[in-house]
């Protein structure tokens, strides 16, 4: 039987509203619940502002101005509305998007599904080490930047499969702050508020391959494949680490309250990852665009958006270059294993292999195999002379277009109460869900008609 939520108080559930209960309200307590309750959403918020979205929003800024700043506001609904689909559908079934995809339909649906998720991951990876390799060595010129790159998948290998990814992601995420800088920024330049709240609710758009072209980016590395795959299976691995499980298999132990909390995780982490792209896309235009950059080819390029926060400090050129690749580096460090892993997820639960990042490297080596394979094919893709900051931009179309089935196919699993039960979609989440996949094919066979 499908599970179904429970209005009976559990564990987790009766330890939160011990807190909430008779005492005072303290804001440290607040805090302190608050961060309790984040945890799936806001890693898969702050992984998706990674390289790739840096870069594209970074780019289009810089060339577009704030032409595209509405898609921002156009996004926040519909990656809410899809990735709380996912996170129920993880959180009611105890399964990956790709164990339920083979429960549920043949293998013809099945593989294609994966294959496309697993070669967007993969090029992502590699889009992601060269934007980390090209930023570092701003800092470091004398070292190779293939050395770079080779040193960091090291790092990011060892960490992902002998650290426990809960002690690594809570180190991470302070890195991840460094993404405030552009906040910071936006308030220290001369920034048009007017001009800017008015492209933000106006939308602007531009019937031209380059527009279209920035624009499917956007939502690509916005409302991105991996986040589903990401986000179900590790709405899972929070289960197992809550205990709401059991060993024969059966449907985890959720309460209404429990399903709350994670819808507010992840409407908290899918506003984050918005509100700093949209600064990003300001910065850039203020910064960049007014100063005739409008093209992004080189990290040192997207660095100097980051200069006007330290004008005032001497060789603020190269404190700028340091902002902006720790940055990279931290959220490199951060996206690289999600993506690396919801590729993992994918490719076990297709064959029904043993996954998880609960389980240690000798109890899940398939699982962990096909994460240091993707990471190292990503390395290799470093190789074959392509644009760090092109391929950043080029990987979020791509993921802009893999999108649009896997959208779909989301649509159909929440809405199957055969799966879902009482908690299949409602109205307004069926309502955002279709429009998500609306927007994302429109723009897709938008820009794919411009080649013909």
């Amino acid at each position: 039987m499908v599970g179904q939520p429970s209005d009976a108080v559990d564990g987790a559930d009766a330890s939160e509203e011990h807190e909430g209960g008779a005492s005072p309200a303290r804001p440290r307590r607040r805090l302190g619940r608050l961060l309790k309750i984040l945890g799936p959403g806001l890693v898969t918020g702050a992984a998706d502002d990674d390289p790739s979205g840096i870069a594209t929003y970074s780019q289009a800024g810089a060339q577009f101005g704030f032409a595209t700043l509405w898609t921002m506001l156009l996004t926040f609904p519909l990656m809410v509305a899809v990735q709380d689909a996912c996170m129920r559908i993880g959180a009611v079934t105890g399964k990956g998007l790709a164990a339920i995809v083979r429960d549920h339909y043949s293998k013809w649906v099945l593989y294609p599904v994966v294959g496309l998720l697993v070669t967007a991951n993969t090029f992502n990876i590699g889009s992601d080490i060269g934007a980390m390799a090209s930023s570092t060595h701003l800092l470091m010129p004398g070292v190779p930047v293939a050395a770079i790159a080779i040193v960091f998948v090291v790092v990011i290998v060892v960490l992902e499969v002998f650290v426990s990814y809960k002690v690594y992601i809570r180190i991470l995420k302070w890195l991840a702050l460094a993404l405030f800088a552009y906040v910071f920024t936006a308030f220290l330049v001369n920034v048009p508020w007017g001009k800017v709240i008015a492209a933000t609710v106006i939308p602007q758009f531009q019937l031209n391959q380059s527009f279209l072209y920035i624009v499917v980016a956007i939502f690509g590395t916005t409302i991105s494949p991996y986040l589903f795959f990401w986000q179900t299976s590790n709405t899972v691995e929070d289960e197992i680490a809550e205990d709401r499980t059991d060993a024969a298999g059966g449907a985890p132990r959720i309460s209404r309250r429990y399903l709350r909390r994670l819808r507010v995780d992840t409407t908290i982490g899918m506003f984050f990852s918005n509100m700093v792209a949209w600064f990003i896309i300001v910065v850039g235009a203020v910064v960049l665009n007014a100063a005739g950059v409008t093209n992004i080819s080189t990290a040192a390029d997207a660095a100097k958006a980051l200069q006007p926060l330290v004008n005032s400090f001497p060789n603020s050129g190269y404190i700028a270059q340091l902002i902006f690749a720790v940055g990279v580096i931290g959220i490199g460090l951060m996206s690289i294993p999600v993506l690396a892993g919801s590729s993992a997820y994918a490719v076990t639960e297709t064959f029904n292999w043993r996954e998880g990042l609960s389980r240690r490297f000798m109890k899940a080596r398939a699982f962990y195999a096909v994460i240091i394979a993707g990471t190292l094919i990503g390395l290799l893709l470093n190789f074959v002379g392509l644009d760090p900051v092109q391929a950043l931009v080029l990987t979020a179309v791509i993921n802009g277009i893999v999108a649009v089935p896997l959208i779909f196919f989301i649509i159909r699993l929440s809405g199957r109460r055969d799966l879902m039960g009482a908690n299949i979609s409602g109205p307004w989440s069926r309502i955002g869900l279709w429009a998500a996949f609306i927007v994302m094919a429109a723009a897709a066979i938008a820009l794919l008609t411009t080649f013909f």
